[in-house]
C-alpha cells in the first residue's frame, strides 16, 4: 500500500532541503530550499507523535552526526539511518537507535559495484537484512538510470533495472531511491521510474525527488499499483514549501489505510 514517507535531511549539522543535483564538496555550488532554525530532534518528534513509520535521516557530508543521533534518541527504532554507512559503524547506528540502516557510496568502490561490502554490512548486522536498506538513487543517463554515490555527483557502473533489483532483493529489506535530477526541484515526479519500480521491486521501496503537492500521492500509488511510497521534501510546508501540508498527508495516509 503506497504511503507517505516523511525524511529528515541533514547538511552541516542543519536541517536542509537542497536541490539534490547541486550537493558537492564546492558549498558555492549548493542550492538550497530551506534551513530549518528547528532541530532535527523536532522532527523526530513530530513524524513519531504521527505514527509516520518508515521516516529516513540523511546525513549528507560531513558535521551531521551529532543531529543525526539527536533525532534517534527522540525516537528510538522508528526511523532508519543513512550517509556515510559502512561495514565499520552499521551495527554501531542500530546500537544507537536506528530502525534500519541505508548504504549506498560503500557499495561502490572507485564507482564500482561490490557484493563484498554488502555482505559485510550484513554480517555486521548479524545478517538480518531487515535492518538493511539499500539506497539506489539515480540520475538518468542515456535513457537509463545510473546508480550514483558521493553525493549524487559520481555515476556507479550499476544501472537500476529489474536485474539489479533481483540480484540485491535477497540481502535488504527495502529500497530508496531518489531521482537526483528532480530533487528538490518539485518539477514532478519520474513517472516512469515510478512505473518500473513498481513493476521491479517486490520489497518495500520509497521514492523521492520530484513532488510538489498531494496529487503525487495518488499518482504514485496509482502509477505503482499500490507498491511504491513517497517521499515529499520542499514542497511541504513544515519545509518552507507552499503546496502541501504536512497534515495534509498524515491524512492522506490514515485514508489509505482505512480503505
Amino acid at each position: 500500500m503506497t504511503k507517505f514517507r516523511p525524511c529528515i535531511d541533514l547538511h552541516a549539522g542543519q536541517v536542509k532541503q537542497i536541490v539534490g543535483g547541486t550537493l558537492s564538496d564546492q558549498d558555492s555550488q549548493l542550492r538550497t530550499n530551506h534551513t530549518s532554525k528547528l532541530p532535527a530532534s523536532h522532527f523526530a518528534s513530530l513524524y513519531r507523535d504521527n505514527g509516520l513509520n518508515g521516516a529516513h535521516v540523511i546525513m549528507l557530508g560531513p558535521e551531521n552526526e551529532a543531529a543525526a543521533q539527536e533525532a534517534l534518541r527522540t525516537w528510538p527504532g522508528g526511523l532508519q539511518l543513512g550517509g556515510g554507512v559502512t561495514a565499520e559503524n552499521a551495527r554501531q547506528w542500530i546500537e544507537l537507535g536506528a530502525e534500519k540502516v541505508i548504504v549506498t557510496s560503500y557499495l561502490f568502490p572507485e564507482a564500482r559495484f561490490s557484493l563484498d561490502r554488502l555482505k559485510a554490512v550484513l554480517v555486521t548486522l548479524d545478517n538480518d537484512e531487515g535492518k538493511m536498506v539499500i539506497d539506489l538513487s539515480c540520475r538518468r543517463t542515456d535513457g537509463r538510470w545510473m546508480v550514483a554515490m558521493n553525493k549524487w555527483q559520481t555515476l556507479t557502473d550499476m544501472e537500476v533495472n529489474q536485474e539489479s533489483i533481483k540480484l540485491l532483493e535477497p540481502y535488504c529489506s527495502e529500497f530508496l531511491i531518489h531521482a537526483a535530477d528532480n530533487e528538490g526541484l518539485q518539477n514532478g515526479i519520474d513517472k516512469e521510474l515510478v512505473i518500473k519500480l513498481g513493476q521491479w521491486c517486490t520489497k518495500p521501496v520509497t521514492y523521492a525527488g520530484g513532488a510538489r503537492d498531494i496529487q503525487d500521492l495518488d499518482l504514485v500509488r496509482d502509477l505503482s499499483a499500490r507498491r511504491v511510497d513517497l517521499t515529499i521534501g520542499s514542497a511541504l510546508d513544515i519545509f518552507g514549501g507552499s503546496s502541501v501540508t504536512f497534515a495534509e498527508c498524515v491524512r492522506w495516509n490514515q485514508q489509505q489505510s482505512s480503505q
